[in-house]
């Protein structure tokens, strides 16, 4: 017959991970995090600039359905607020953009917009990418509507 066993031989046949152990697996997950860590974060800003381009294309194509609507493309000073609300024209039958208001771009500021003419086609529009500046590399370049990427 077998005896029974105590609380105290219990807790004594119990091992947990030595501090070696613990130590090693440490390391490991810090090499994983250093290794693919950097190649994620150098996607966000390409998928940044990638949100950039589709929405000036959105953007494109709501101000030709408001140029055929009204006749013209809204002016520099009405800008892309146009699409969203009626700037005082008769044959405006918007809005043009489903969500109000006129988008941001992936990093938080209005998207540029000259017209009548713009100096690169009917109209122009663009974002000075992540630093806000004209110019720039990589998540910096500019995304704009003139320019094929």
């Amino acid at each position: 017959m077998t005896r029974p066993i105590s609380a105290q031989e219990l807790l004594r046949d119990q091992r947990g991970f030595s501090l070696i152990e613990l130590l090693v697996v440490i390391i490991i997950l810090g090499l994983i995090a250093g290794l693919v860590g950097p190649r994620l974060f150098g996607r966000v800003g390409q998928s940044k600039q990638a949100t950039a381009r589709a929405q000036i294309e959105l953007f494109g194509a709501a101000l030709d359905q408001y140029r055929l609507d009204v006749g013209a493309y809204p002016s520099s000073g009405a800008g892309l607020q146009a699409l969203v609300q009626n700037p005082n024209v008769v044959a405006w039958n918007g809005p043009y953009l489903r969500k109000s208001p006129v988008p941001v771009d992936p990093w938080g500021r209005p998207y540029q917009y000259r017209c009548c003419p713009g100096d690169h086609g009917d109209y122009d529009i663009w974002s000075h990418g992540a630093d806000g500046a004209p110019g720039g590399d990589g998540e910096n370049t500019d995304v704009t509507s003139w320019e094929a990427r």
